[in-house]
């Protein structure tokens, strides 16, 4: 089969997990699919973020004349040219990793898309009404026209049915790939540029959206200061409003524990998980939450909520909150998770070659 993968929603190093997803799954299809042939639709501005796939014999790139930092004429061009392109292309079978599926389609070729989550259903505030409006119909859209529909956890899987019964019997569920790699960085490195030191931090990723809860690890750092303890509290991520959460750090008197990164990069990130203390995952909303996993695989301690799909994932392997909002509840699971060995999960069933395999069938049976 030849499977075009449309890659011109990227905009490198702002799509967050979803970006980490599908550059995971394209390392997996060069690695592990010998049979098929890819063919990467990327746009002007995104191309040579994808460079590094051209040494996969089974895989070729193909720029098209639109530009993923312009949203609105990306889409448009989407719904415009691309089943077209696919067409002249011979594409058996076109993968579109997240939900914008064109609303022009006549080729006849299967589209598998994957909607991850529905969090604009969930928390509306973060979008605007137009933007609602938009997800809206393009999932309903993706789950009628799609040959198939992927989501990546049961959790994900139940909601979109309930929201959209159309997709019921031509959805699956397959977990994301989570690639685990040593960072080259030392650990000194740390030290020099944020001042910490070898497993005295405790570490997160996340974004600073309000389901991110972050606002509960402040007061949770607020406490344990009260109490003596001087750790500090490490967070990546992009995304939110950082005005806000300098404005609570200070509040709660901790700005000396706090430490935003903000962007890092992959080998900075995975240093960050390899040395800390604890890693630590307040989000009450997640489609997938692959920082958990990421830092168990590690060998990492984990404390986190057990909201939305985020027991099913980790598996009942983590330290669980059972009140996400409730500081008091956190230090002491924090504690408890002091007091216990380093243990390493695999989570065999989130690596490359199972997830490759996963999707293969999917689409094999289009």
């Amino acid at each position: 089969m030849k499977i075009g993968i449309d890659l011109l929603w990227v905009r490198p190093g702002i799509c967050g997990g979803t970006e980490s997803y599908i550059r995971n799954l394209m390392e997996g299809f060069g690695q592990y699919d010998k049979a098929n042939t890819y063919v990467l639709l990327v746009s002007g501005d995104n191309g040579d973020s994808f460079g590094s796939y051209d040494r996969y014999a089974n895989m070729e790139r193909l720029a098209l004349p639109v530009e993923s930092a312009s949203q609105p004429k990306r889409i448009l061009w989407e719904n415009l040219h691309l089943d077209r392109v696919a067409r002249r292309l011979g594409i058996d079978v076109m993968f579109i990793p997240v939900y914008s599926m064109p609303l022009t389609y006549g080729s006849g070729i299967p589209y598998v898309s994957v909607i991850h989550d529905l969090q604009a259903l969930h928390y509306p505030a973060y979008f605007s009404a137009g933007r609602r409006m938009f997800l809206k119909y393009m999932w309903r859209h993706a789950c009628r026209a799609s040959a198939h529909v992927v989501t990546i956890s049961e959790y994900c899987r139940r909601d979109l049915e309930s929201h959209y019964p159309a997709v019921a019997g031509k959805c699956s569920v397959v977990y994301n790939p989570v690639e685990t790699k040593v960072s080259d960085m030392p650990v000194e490195a740390l030290t020099e540029k944020y001042g910490i030191r070898d497993g005295n931090y405790f570490y997160c990723v996340s974004s600073m959206l309000p389901h991110k809860n972050l606002g509960t690890l402040l007061e949770v750092m607020a406490l344990r200061k009260r109490k003596g303890e001087e750790r500090p509290l490490v967070i990546s991520g992009v995304g939110g409003d950082k005005t806000a959460f300098r404005q609570a750090a200070a509040k709660w008197g901790i700005e000396d524990l706090v430490i935003d990164t903000g962007f890092v990069s992959d080998e900075e990130r995975d240093c960050l998980y390899e040395n800390c203390r604890l890693f630590l995952f307040p989000s009450v909303f997640e489609g997938f939450g692959m920082p958990p996993i990421e830092a168990m695989r590690r060998g990492k301690r984990v404390v986190m909520t057990k909201e939305s799909c985020l027991e099913e994932v980790t598996q009942g392997k983590a330290v669980y909150v059972e009140r996400p909002y409730d500081a008091e509840e956190w230090a002491e699971k924090i504690d408890a998770a002091l007091a216990l060995p380093d243990g390493r999960e695999a989570f065999a069933e989130y690596g490359l070659r199972h997830v490759v395999g996963e999707y293969l069938r999917v689409f094999g049976g289009c």
